[in-house]
């Protein structure tokens, strides 16, 4: 059973320059969720004294992304910097980085802590003294840069949902208005459990891995056709097309990281960022992502993930509902 969010804070059409464009060793383009989630996080430990609120899940809509990338054919390099020379005159080694210009609106979920949510006005001073604050932070690695528009679309708010099944579809149907045009990523775990699966029966030497691939890229395969001319003779034509197990708008992504080391003590391992908490070698974890049209989602739910830690096992990750409240929805 999926509990549904009482409040939800919108931040509208955030500027970001020069986000962080490589979101893992293996993908590159749209900033990692996780990226979003320690921006929130952040948010959330410099929250005023007199604000009494907890945070629940985050959501992101992506209305523009410019990757800056040379543009023109297959082949696309990343814009890099260009670093001073070293004492020898040469070129410094750099380590590479990538970039991308975002236009994006992120969604909290609020829990009160105290604060009385049901004042309208309250609930307006609170959304715009946290996108104030926003707007002196970095997110994903890049910097949040003033709103070119004052309209009311792009105003900030705290929403409290009623009740009322009714009414709470009426407030999220004019929710979503204002989020188009976009696209909401969401994750699809359960298109990469049930492509395993398939390909596992094909195979019995598949993997995990091996779906995931396969769901990254676009399968261009030969089907043979016959057809008979005017003259009542067969021919075989070869009809290339692209093969692909789900529709949508499919992407690979990280989900977090999995630990492949024990868990140190503070200072016990030199040269740790921080020598006052817990170290441990991690590498990341991959599932499937789906990029959504916000109209198309049943419930605010659907959007938001969640930290999914699980302490025991090393795994330190993120999850969404969407292919929960979707399946509950039909």
């Amino acid at each position: 059973m999926i509990d549904s969010i009482s409040h939800l804070l919108v931040l509208p059409h955030l500027r970001i320059q020069n986000a962080n464009a490589i979101s893992s060793s293996m993908t590159w383009g749209f900033p990692a969720m996780s990226a979003f989630m320690g921006a929130v996080q952040a948010l959330e430990r410099s929250l005023p004294d007199d604000i009494q609120i907890v945070f629940d899940g985050v959501g992101v809509v992506c209305h523009h992304i410019e990757p800056q990338v040379t543009e023109g054919g297959f082949t696309r390099a990343f814009h890099l910097t260009r670093n001073p020379v070293d004492k020898s005159g040469a070129t410094a080694a750099i380590v590479e980085e990538g970039r991308a210009h975002l236009d994006v609106t992120l969604l909290i979920g609020i829990e009160s802590d105290g604060d009385d949510l049901s004042n309208a006005e309250r609930r307006r001073a609170i959304a715009r003294q946290l996108f104030d604050q926003v707007q002196s932070m970095r997110i994903a690695g890049g910097s949040v840069m003033p709103s070119l528009n004052e309209s009311r679309r792009q105003r900030p708010e705290l929403i409290t949902f009623d009740d009322n099944e009714e009414e709470r579809s009426k407030q999220w149907r004019r929710l979503k208005r204002r989020l188009l045009p976009g696209f909401a990523l969401v994750l699809r775990d359960d298109y990469l459990t049930e492509h395993t699966k398939t390909l596992e029966a094909e195979d019995d030497n598949a993997t995990a891995l091996d779906a995931w691939l396969d769901l990254c890229r676009l399968n261009h395969e030969c089907r043979i056709e016959t057809h008979q001319d005017k003259d009542g003779q067969t021919k075989e034509v070869a009809k290339w097309e692209i093969r692909r197990p789900y529709p949508g708008w499919l992407v690979p992504i990280p989900v977090g990281y999995g630990a492949i080391s024990e868990l140190f003590d503070p200072g016990e391992v030199a040269n740790a960022r921080d020598s006052r908490v817990p170290f441990q070698f991690v590498e990341s974890l991959y599932s499937i992502g789906e990029w959504v049209s916000p109209h198309r989602l049943r419930t605010p739910d659907a959007l938001l993930w969640f930290v999914d830690n699980d302490l025991e096992r090393g795994v330190y990750r993120l999850t969404n509902d969407y292919s929960l409240t979707h399946s509950n929805a039909d």
